[in-house]
């Protein structure tokens, strides 16, 4: 399956308007389409190798979505096919006190992938955006100097962050970090779907939230959100890619097959090797050989 990323892409400076973008498969499913899973993986630990073994770059996934939009399967899905000790996954939560006692992007610095890794980020310094946006009297907490009431979270204060965000993934990209930006685009009828799951079935109890529930209720006011940060933080070095996230078969397939592409793109190599590291791994050759004799 031939899969052309750049539709899903968006484009710096373009209008958003999420309605129009697709929440299903743009593909038919095949019937292959477990073995192409598995074949995305495979490449996806070819290049982990490599990335691991030049130990100069890195690679830093962001997911975002709706509530219950896929992004731990997504996780998953990826880390089955990867060796461990070269990802580091991070989920974001309600910021510690310790955290609030810094600038918001403090503790995501914190978690950046070391050179030669690859991070993931469930949720990230977005939520600054997004959940903030909707509940504005979450910026309070932040104690950010001359905001110090919900007048001062105007439009003024996005404009900065948008621009904060956009200086924060320049300096990590032109310092050796590729950034790939998901967006998981689930319907308002799919996550009603796995919602009720999550509610019937004994072994998805664990997943529900009633905050969940609530946070649907904002399902408008989260759209225009997510849609002002794609159009203010999408550019060309650092793009946001939308995917369609109610089959996660497809979005799955999807985001391994974009991980691809840009490794790829990355040119990774293995480190050169001289001639006197050469001469010492003849050295070591012979010696192991000789024991045999």
């Amino acid at each position: 399956m031939k899969i052309d990323i750049s539709s899903y892409r968006v484009k710096p400076g373009q209008k958003m308007n999420l309605r129009i973008f697709p929440t299903k498969a743009t593909l038919a499913k095949a019937g292959n389409h477990e073995q192409m899973k598995i074949l995305n993986l495979e490449k996806i630990d070819a290049f982990q190798t490599r990335l691991y073994a030049g130990n100069r770059k890195s690679l830093l996934i962001i997911l975002q979505g709706m509530d219950a939009s896929g992004k731990d399967s997504t996780i998953k899905h990826i880390m089955s096919g990867v060796n461990p000790q070269g990802v580091q996954v991070h989920s974001f939560k309600h910021p510690s006190e310790l955290e609030l006692s810094h600038d918001y992007l403090w503790r995501h610095y914190l978690k950046l992938p070391e050179q030669g890794m690859i991070g993931i980020f469930n949720r990230s310094h977005y939520e600054n955006v997004l959940i903030s946006k909707v509940h504005p009297e979450y910026v309070l907490a932040e104690r950010v100097p001359g905001i110090e009431n919900l007048k001062h979270v105007n439009k003024s204060f996005w404009q900065q962050r948008y621009s904060q965000i956009r200086s924060f993934e320049e300096t990590i990209s032109e310092t050796g970090t590729t950034i790939l930006k998901f967006f998981l685009h689930l319907s308002k009828d799919e996550q009603k779907k796995r919602f009720l799951e999550r509610i019937d079935k004994k072994e998805k109890h664990w997943k529900f939230s009633s905050a969940d529930i609530r946070e649907r209720q904002s399902w408008e006011i989260y759209r225009k959100a997510y849609e002002t940060a794609f159009e203010m933080t999408s550019t060309k070095v650092n793009p946001w890619y939308i995917i369609p996230a109610d089959d996660k078969w497809f979005s799955q397939i999807l985001v391994t097959e974009i991980i691809i592409q840009t490794l790829k793109s990355m040119k990774l190599t293995f480190p050169t090797v001289d001639h006197e590291l050469r001469q010492r791994l003849e050295e070591a050759r012979q010696l192991l050989v000789s024991e045999d004799e």
